[in-house]
């Protein structure tokens, strides 16, 4: 069953090209994932959307997806409540709208 993750960012001030031009160059190649995309929800707030095969797909690539934010840590503010520099949150499809 079709699975997605959405993880909240934001940039410290100043790095948000920054943060845009690493996505560009990002490759996440892992078994299930089928594509991805950076949204701009704010002056300097962004969400990553992925779409997966399904949830084990997206938990197999955990790490990889770690190793990923591990390249661009560092372009990110901590957002408080003890939630670090991101809010992620993953599930699967239970209705597709407009289809």
């Amino acid at each position: 069953m079709t699975a997605y993750n959405v993880v909240r960012f934001r940039t410290k001030p100043g790095k948000e090209q920054a943060f845009i031009d690493a996505h560009r160059k990002a490759n996440l190649d892992v078994r299930g994932f089928r594509k991805g995309a950076l949204i701009r929800t704010g002056n300097r707030t962004f969400c990553v959307v992925g779409e997966w095969n399904d949830m084990d797909s997206l938990a197999a690539a955990r790490p990889q997806m770690i190793g990923l934010l591990d390249t661009m840590r560092d372009l990110l503010e901590d957002l408080g409540g003890e939630l670090g520099v991101t809010d992620p949150v993953s599930g699967t499809v239970v209705a597709d709208i407009g289809t």
